[in-house]
């Protein structure tokens, strides 16, 4: 999880102040506590962890468990497998860099399973302690290589703030693209070539960053997106840099992920073997939901051979990840087959993981979208409703008099009104005049249907005030 940004962090003062009034001051409200709702941990929000990831890593961190009867045999010999990679048969060693041999081996397998065949070699795999740990490295990296100029870095908008920041802190230069709402969040070609050209005047515009399936949006980009991105890319050589899910955290059944590895591929070789491209994924996502164990693996693609000596250098002298999150990346991308014993098991609790999350963005997208004024775009996948509000100009007046954003007043007033604490759409940015906020659908379905019915109730009584 990320800091929060500065309209966050205000609503997050504003909660901590209205939270110690309740229980210090006994001020009567009309609710109990404060909720925060603006941001998502799926383990916090009790989404149940998947058994063979913990007793896999249970037995690897506390060997006396391989000879435990009541563990499945699988588990054990799994956990074996991968002591056996560790010096000294410990988690306690440091390993190799970039990442243990057993687990680079899984994850490329795993990659070569979900695009269909497509080879993925284990030495272009490197594992970080987090998606925002591996971005860091490699920006810095970047930045670092091409020091005579200011590099710039194409970044959709809405999206985390942490890029951004990351970004900016490193002195490059963050050239935000805005998603299309009214297509369903897509990226067109002419917005990415506005802000190519308008971001060559301040600094040398070297990479292209994606985000599949997006944040905050819980959009999925169909084939002809992706396409759009990678011509766009080879035609400006960029590199396509894509933190990237997994195929099966999708909530409709119709509806296919595509790694941008397999469409870059299918696309023939006049893409797949130019294109400068890294792809993250992790295990904080979906069905796994282990984020506090901050597990990431990125893949390398054609990379000039000198360039990705230096880069595996780097990563030799600067990068350690942590052993217990090699373990979960390693069970993560190589679950259990069918036919071993903690295959239904596993299976069951994945389906129940996704199958709530699924209800639930159901849900809460039925509810938004029946109330005028709200619209909420389909959610495919993640955790996150990100609906448009659409405001009064009196409430408008009113906010900008306060200094403040549309969806910032509005995310207070509702905080004031109802406990319930969102995230602005001020705070990942959102095309001029609009106005949106996000909130998380992860809570058990009770609480969740309870806060939506809140919120709905709340947004009409703003507008009937403010019209």
């Amino acid at each position: 999880m990320s800091a929060p940004g500065p309209f966050t962090e205000l609503l997050l003062r504003r909660g901590a102040e209205i939270r110690s009034q309740i229980q210090q001051q006994g001020l009567k409200m009309p609710f109990t506590e404060v909720l925060e709702l603006h941001t998502g941990d799926l383990q916090a929000m009790r989404q149940k962890p998947i058994t063979f990831l913990r007793q896999v890593s249970a037995a690897c961190t506390y060997s006396p468990l391989l000879n435990d009867p009541t563990l499945p045999s699988d588990v054990k010999q799994r956990a074996r497998t991968i002591l056996a990679s560790c010096p000294g048969n410990s988690i306690g060693c440091y390993g190799e860099a970039g990442g243990i041999l057993v687990v680079r081996n899984s994850v490329a397998k795993y990659l070569e399973q979900r695009d269909g065949g497509i080879p993925a070699d284990p030495e272009n795999i490197f594992l970080f302690n987090g998606t925002l740990r591996g971005l860091s490295f490699i920006l810095k990296f970047l930045m670092a290589t091409y020091n005579s100029e200011r590099t710039g870095i194409l970044v959709p908008v809405p999206s985390s703030l942490a890029c951004r920041r990351i970004i900016t802190l490193l002195g490059g230069a963050a050239l935000p693209y805005q998603l299309d709402e009214q297509s369903g969040w897509t990226v067109w070609s002419e917005e990415l070539r506005r802000v190519q050209e308008e971001g060559c005047v301040s600094c040398r515009p070297r990479v292209l960053y994606v985000v599949n399936p997006g944040s905050p949006t819980g959009h999925v980009m169909d084939r002809a997106c992706m396409e759009r991105i990678i011509r766009f890319a080879a035609d400006e050589g960029l590199l396509l840099l894509a933190d990237e899910g997994h195929p099966g955290d999708v909530y409709s059944g119709s509806l296919q992920l595509l790694s941008f590895k397999r469409v870059l591929h299918e696309m023939g070789p006049e893409f797949s073997s130019v294109v400068e491209f890294m792809s993250f994924n992790s295990i904080s996502k979906g069905h796994i939901g282990e984020s506090g164990v901050r597990g990431c693996y990125m893949e390398v693609l054609n990379v000039d051979p000198t360039v990705l000596s230096h880069f595996r250098s780097m990563v030799a002298t600067f990068v350690t990840c942590s052993l217990p999150a090699q373990i979960a990346m390693e069970v993560a991308t190589n679950p259990p087959d069918p036919g071993d014993p903690s295959y239904p098991l596993f299976q069951a609790e994945k389906q129940e993981s996704v199958g709530k999350l699924a209800a639930k963005s159901q849900l809460t997208e039925e509810m938004l979208n029946r109330v005028p004024g709200m619209h909420c775009a389909p959610i495919h996948s993640g955790i996150y409703a990100f609906p448009r509000i659409e405001l009064p100009a009196r409430a408008r007046e009113v906010s900008a008099a306060l200094g403040q954003p549309p969806d910032v007043f509005y995310c207070l007033r509702l905080l004031q009104d109802t406990g319930y604490l969102l995230a602005p759409g001020e705070e990942f940015g959102q095309k001029d005049g609009t106005a949106h906020f996000r909130m998380t659908f992860a809570v058990p379905i009770k609480e969740l249907t309870l806060a939506l019915e809140k919120i709905v109730d709340f947004h009409q009584r703003f507008i009937a005030e403010f019209s």
